[in-house]
């Protein structure tokens, strides 16, 4: 039989000969369409990017959706995930208000694979998610969105697997450059100005088309900012029956007592939460981005193309920040309004300190990181002969993020009043409200400098990959592809942390020149509703928190580092900047070795009048995972504050060093199958099993806690070599209708039965077996003694044991009480989160709607899609995943499922008389992001978003090739939140703000 591929449109066709797009057709079927006699119809712009996307999608071998350049540098969106959440049953996650990772029908970025020109590239985050801000679109020709598995693909992505490809010159011959300039403004900044946008691309091959050279680059700054309000340390959760009756059996650190100052407090049979914190943060951000490429292809023959290719990325991202927070010490003079069970959530939460003296916080940082990357690579690519092609292809790449600040990779520097008399937020608005009792009469005078952390973390990711590819045509069987493939990922994590724990404060008041401390207002600053402590019946002040110090903090900094000794000491021989010493904390190495091998058979025929096509396969993966670490231990906690514990360690060799190993091995089958019903309808079947791997941190060796504790435990995190990768079977069925040449409507169902979920669960440890001093036998004893506050507790221990113990002593350099854990304390509690396999499945289904649509030659068109996936049990909020106790049987284990949503996109365009606009409208309902923070195993929802993004363009018929155009993203100024058991549980609300671009592109 003669191998054939489906007949297409005249235009697309000729968009194909035009434009060269990278399809999914082999090397004879695309030498039978160039032997064809066509008329060569020239369509750019957006009609031919999404007639190109199209004929790709109908012509590819399973269920795919593309992205193609509008015309050489014109990329539809400036930033390739905002363009990809056009995509049906593609979502993006934002920061800064820039996309950044995508999840596809419900998986997070981990489980999508995204290759750049089919290679996997390195990634410096821990996860094996690509950020697309790191790379411009200028150089972008083509993504595909794989949604349907072969053999011959690489593993990786069980949502999708996403290709970008790059500009290749002997794919479009010819003389070929772009220019363009674009001046950007971000409303989001409060500092911040106008900033420049550059790229360029020039293509162009010589010798008879032998030989092509590509250069592209681009240069980028944005400044933008962000306000945040939020409970940033989380809200800790509780059974109704826990109180704070310390001579009672329900008393726990955080809960709520039983008295008439609770107005509808929770029931015993309900659950309830608190907060730790309300705090305010405002951040200003700097990005500079540097892109290149250079490619080189020689073609000596027909039969033989060689390509040498260098891709180079860089960001530089500094950030400034100020916040000003109140802690909720959890006293027993807490007065709040609380909702309705069985989530019971406070509407507003007070406490008061008749004797006063709690802190007012208002830190700052100004740090920086640099995200670089390289990769080299060579392709080879040879008709051997009429009916075998091979390919060969190896690329060497490695990226890193390191500190690019003085002040380290990440920093903080706090600040306090001690003037505090009360606190209380209300919570029934969009953004919480914090007041403050005497907080609006701080004074610059009253500031004195508390803890710091100065912070340096390196990630480095080397990734070495080979792959061999062929193709054997049978003259009336079809063909078969085959290949091999080696890949060796290695990654390096180093950490090194300077802390200060002066959090009750150092030095005295007046130390620092008061016009450092300039003054800025809160309140104005949040468009989202606010609640006005009307639900509120307690005596803690209601006017809320607007003065913030937007203070000097080169100035402080420079200033405490003269005044203040620190037994932590950084480079600069004091606590008050970060260490290189990176051998001396956390220093992590993971090597990751694949080795892969897949058949496939493809066979093309007819049945009837019904041209089909069908691929059936197996795919072999083998993967050994060995992880090395060094990591800090801890053998003491002194209680320093009223909340905090810090942890230290007595011996001068503290780290403690592991080498861990891990493998697994899965044969992969997958089938898909292709008919042409009638005349321009498609249907589609496939069954795949894939397979989704780990992130880097989970399967890091050794345990890390932080230094800083309170008096509910401590946090931490470990990973686990051993894990296997989910392991996921896949159905798919799609029916595709191209009635018109830019137009189809198409359905999909997909269902993905899902095994091997890695839970990262939080468990409670008392790994060093640490006595805390905040729980001790002291502490009882002076609850016994009629002390029921922290502040009354320390000072009792003080006056009773100070004089005796040399565990309970008076600090010189701020004359706070210190009070070290004794034998026979109970020990420290840390929730660790731990990653594991789960046993449980769970079924992933959901159903796809698109329609592409353009309206005769009016120059308008539509393009819509949506969504539906269903994940099965949804997270339930009553159960707090507690363990076992003397009074209550530990919760039940949930197997839910994150990050999935439901999506939708409607984008209206119009393009004609060299005019052309789009207005763009996404989509993305409320979901679960994550079942665990560092209070325990508590959800985090993320809320409902949509955003609106225009483009306008015009081609000046003056200058041909030149256009100029305006664009706008997030115009209606949309802000994200993120909330816990009950939407009155915020634990973020951050407000960016409209872009606008004013550019011009020059093409020839």
């Amino acid at each position: 039989m003669k191998p054939r591929t489906f007949r297409k449109t005249r235009i697309a066709t000729s968009l194909s000969v035009v434009l060269s797009a990278s399809t999914m057709m082999p090397a004879f079927a695309a030498d039978e369409v160039a032997s064809e006699n066509i008329e060569v119809l020239k369509v750019t712009g957006i009609r031919g990017s999404l007639i190109k996307s199209m004929d790709l999608k109908r012509s590819s071998n399973g269920v795919v959706d593309a992205i193609n350049a509008e015309d050489i540098g014109k990329f539809p969106d400036s930033n390739l995930a905002e363009s990809l959440q056009r995509i049906t049953g593609v979502s993006i996650d934002r920061q800064n208000g820039e996309g950044s990772r995508v999840s596809v029908r419900g998986f997070g970025a981990d489980q999508n694979l995204v290759m750049l020109n089919g290679r996997q590239m390195p990634v410096t985050t821990g996860s094996r998610s690509f950020d697309f801000a790191n790379i411009a679109s200028e150089a972008i020709s083509a993504v595909e969105v794989e949604k349907t598995s072969q053999a011959k693909n690489s593993t990786g992505g069980i949502g999708a697997t996403i290709n970008v490809l790059t500009h290749r010159p002997l794919s479009s011959p010819g003389l070929k450059a772009s220019f363009g300039v674009k001046a950007v403004d971000d409303t989001s900044t409060d500092e911040g100005s106008i900033t420049p946008e550059l790229s360029g691309i020039y293509s162009n091959t010589f010798a008879d088309g032998k030989f092509g050279i590509s250069i592209s680059a681009s240069y980028q700054e944005r400044e933008s900012g962000n306000q945040q309000a939020q409970v940033g340390t989380g809200w800790r959760s509780f059974p109704g029956i826990v109180d704070q009756d310390w001579g009672g059996d329900n008393a726990e650190w955080g809960g709520v007592p039983k008295d008439d100052n609770q107005i509808n407090r929770p029931g015993e049979g309900d659950v309830y939460s608190v907060p730790q914190t309300t705090v305010y943060r405002f951040e200003e951000q700097q990005r500079a981005r540097t892109n290149g490429q250079l490619v080189l292809q020689y073609e000596p023959i027909d039969s033989l193309r060689a390509t040498l290719d260098y891709t180079y990325m860089q960001n530089d991202i500094d950030t400034q920040s100020h916040d000003v927070s109140a802690w909720f010490n959890f006293v027993p003079t807490q007065e709040s309004t609380w909702s309705d069970g069985p989530v019971s959530s406070p509407l507003v939460y007070s406490e008061t300190y008749p004797d006063g003296g709690a802190d007012l916080s208002m830190a700052a940082g100004d740090y920086g990181t640099r995200d670089e990357s390289g990769s080299i690579g060579f392709n080879l690519e040879w008709d051997a002969t009429d009916n075998l092609f091979l390919s060969l292809d190896y690329h060497s790449s490695e990226a890193e993020r390191s500190p690019n600040n003085k002040n380290g990779s990440s920093s903080n520097l706090s600040t306090a009043a001690f003037i505090r008399t009360s606190a209380a937020t209300d919570f029934t608005g969009d953004v919480p409200v914090l007041a403050v009792g005497g907080g609006n009469q701080v004074r610059p005078e009253d500031m004195r400098v508390t803890g710091s952390v100065f912070g340096n973390a390196r990630n480095k990711s080397e990734i070495d990959q080979l792959q061999i590819n062929g193709t054997y045509i049978f003259e009336e069987a079809g063909s078969i592809d085959f290949g091999i493939a080696a890949t060796d990922v290695n990654n390096h994590s180093q950490s090194v942390n300077v802390q200060r724990n002066d959090w009750g404060g150092v030095g005295a008041e007046g130390d620092f020149d008061p016009a450092w401390f300039p003054t800025g207002s809160v309140q104005d600053q949040f468009d989202g509703s606010q609640g006005d402590f009307s639900d509120y019946e307690g005596s803690a002040s209601v006017d809320p928190q607007d003065v913030i110090f937007l203070w000097d903090f080169e100035a402080v900094r420079a200033r405490a580092a003269e005044l203040y000794g620190s037994t932590a000491v950084g480079d600069c021989g004091n606590g008050f900047c970060p260490s290189t010493d990176y051998a001396s904390d956390t220093d992590r190495y993971t090597q990751e070795e694949s080795q892969s091998a897949y058949i496939q058979y493809n066979y093309e025929g007819d049945i009837g009048d019904m041209p089909f096509d069908v691929h059936v396969g197996v795919r072999y993966e083998q993967t050994d995972v060995e992880s090395k670490s060094a990591v800090s231990s801890y053998d003491q906690a002194t209680w320093i504050a009223e909340t905090e514990i810090a942890l230290q360690s007595t011996t001068t060799d503290n780290r403690v060093f592991q080498t861990q190993k891990g493998d697994y091995d899965y044969f992969l089958p997958s089938f898909n199958f292709n008919i042409e019903v009638v005349e321009d309808v498609m249907l589609r079947a496939a069954y795949s099993e894939t397979i989704g791997r780990p992130d880097y941190t989970s399967i890091q060796g050794g345990t890390t806690v932080g230094t800083l504790a309170n008096r509910g435990g401590g946090s931490g995190s470990t990973g686990n070599p051993s894990l296997l990768p989910l392991e996921s079977e896949n159905i798919d069925f799609s029916a595709e209708w191209y009635y018109a040449d830019a137009s189809y409507v198409s359905v999909g169902y997909f269902r993905k039965d899902v095994t091997n979920f890695i839970d990262n669960s939080p468990v409670n440890s008392d790994i060093y077996s640490i006595p805390d001093p905040s729980n001790g036998v002291y502490v009882q004893e002076a609850i016994a003694a009629g002390q029921v506050t922290a502040i009354d507790q320390r000072q009792w221990i003080y006056d009773t044991y100070g004089a005796t113990d040399p565990n309970v002593t008076l600090n010189p350099d701020n004359g706070n009480i210190e009070i070290t854990g004794n034998p026979g304390d109970p020990s420290v509690n840390f929730v660790i989160n731990t990653p594991a396999n789960s046993s449980q499945s769970s079924v992933i289904d959901g159903w796809e709607f698109a329609v592409q649509h353009f309206f005769g030659e009016s120059g308008f068109g539509l393009q819509a899609n949506y969504t539906l996936v269903n994940a099965g049990d949804d997270f339930d909020n009553t159960n707090l995943g507690r363990p076992d106790s003397a009074t209550r049987a530990a919760d039940a284990g949930q197997n839910v499922l994150t990050n999935i949503s439901d999506t939708a996109n409607i984008v209206a365009m119009y393009e004609d008389y060299g005019f052309s606009a789009r207005l763009a409208w996404n989509w993305r309902d409320e979901f679960l992001n994550s079942t665990g923070n560092d209070t325990g195993a508590n959800p985090t929802y993320t809320e409902e978003y949509s955003q609106l993004d225009f483009n306008i363009g015009y081609d000046i018929a003056a200058v041909e090739g030149l256009t100029v155009f305006f664009e706008g993203l997030n115009i209606t100024n949309e802000n994200t939140r993120t909330h816990g058991r009950s939407y009155t549980e915020v634990l973020n609300y951050t407000q960016t703000g409209a872009r606008y671009s004013l550019g011009a592109r020059y093409t020839f």
